[in-house]
């Protein structure tokens, strides 16, 4: 593929089951843009080319620099083959690859600091009224434009609005980093199943795996196994009030989570900053956050994309 409407393709940033991800050119502004391309097999259902247009559309109304914007939208003639022709639309190129990258690579103050970054981006979505319901570290990015590095929402493919949330009838997102009830029921989850996934994110951000790592996820949605994320603190050094705070997102009863990803973000960063661990930190002459941020900088601008689309 060399040409996409009018912009000119260079090559593929990332492509998963329903799209693919190009990085182009926009000769008219002379800007380097993203193309998301719905994938040829999907074309000729109905109900995915909707969820596609739908998502284009959820992208354009959320106005914030922590959520990728759209710009244009259009139809790719069809190939050879019989397919119809695919529809796609035009985003910001994000430079600064995405969460994945950072996993188990930083010290406690940077990937608390990511995942406070998430979390707020995530709560974007839900002031607009979105809940993203798929959310993991690949649909996360990191802009290393921006000083520091902002954490950017990514691939609302599976997203709704949360008015509609009681109505829910088709259970989706990826297993790993669904909450309890979106894994075991199709009806009735709210905001709270991304104040999960957000959860899983901050553990594996600290930790470099996930929580329940190679357990049946099946099991542990319904509840039966009675397991329990492993605590951090004697494992990385963590202090047991952030333990607790992940350990509080991860709670199988969304009634016992923080009430929103805002408050998530801030009981981690206020656990992390009030600890002895902080402390201790600031006393070897290492002011928190600081020699996260330098190392944050210097990879995300060595750091090419690294998206990966459902």
């Amino acid at each position: 593929m060399r040409q996409i409407g009018r912009y000119r393709v260079d090559h593929v940033l990332g492509s998963g089951a329903f799209a693919t991800v190009w990085k182009g050119h926009d000769p008219e502004l002379d800007a380097v843009v993203a193309i998301k391309v719905l994938a040829d097999n999907w074309s000729v259902d109905a109900d995915v080319r909707e969820r596609f247009t739908t998502e284009a559309r959820l992208l354009r109304r959320i106005e914030s620099p922590r959520v990728v914007r759209v710009h244009d939208v259009g139809v790719h003639p069809a190939a050879d083959g019989g397919y119809p022709d695919r529809p796609y639309f035009v985003m910001d190129y994000i430079e600064g690859g995405t969460l994945a990258d950072w996993v188990g690579r930083l010290p406690p103050e940077g990937a608390v600091r990511l995942a406070r970054e998430a979390a707020h981006a995530v709560q974007v979505l839900h002031d607009f009224g979105v809940v993203h319901r798929d959310l993991k570290p690949s649909n996360l990015l990191v802009d290393g434009r921006a000083a520091p590095p902002r954490v950017v929402v990514a691939d609302l493919g599976s997203a709704k609005m949360l008015a509609d949330a009681s109505g829910f009838t088709v259970t989706t997102g990826t297993p790993a980093y669904m909450a309890p009830e979106q894994a075991g029921q199709v009806t009735g989850f709210d905001g709270r199943a991304d104040v999960y996934a957000l959860g899983v994110i901050s553990y594996e951000l600290l930790s470099g795996r996930r929580p329940l790592a190679g357990l049946d996820r099946v099991t542990v949605a319904a509840g039966r196994s009675g397991a329990r994320p492993a605590p951090l603190a004697a494992e990385i050094g963590v202090p047991p009030e952030l333990d607790a705070v992940i350990a509080s997102a991860l709670d199988r009863d969304p009634e016992r989570r923080p009430p929103d990803p805002r408050a998530f973000g801030d009981a981690l960063d206020a656990a992390l900053r009030g600890s002895s661990y902080a402390a201790a930190r600031a006393s070897q002459g290492w002011p928190a956050g600081v020699v996260a941020l330098v190392a944050v900088v210097l990879l995300a601008l060595g750091m090419a994309v690294g998206w990966l689309v459902r």
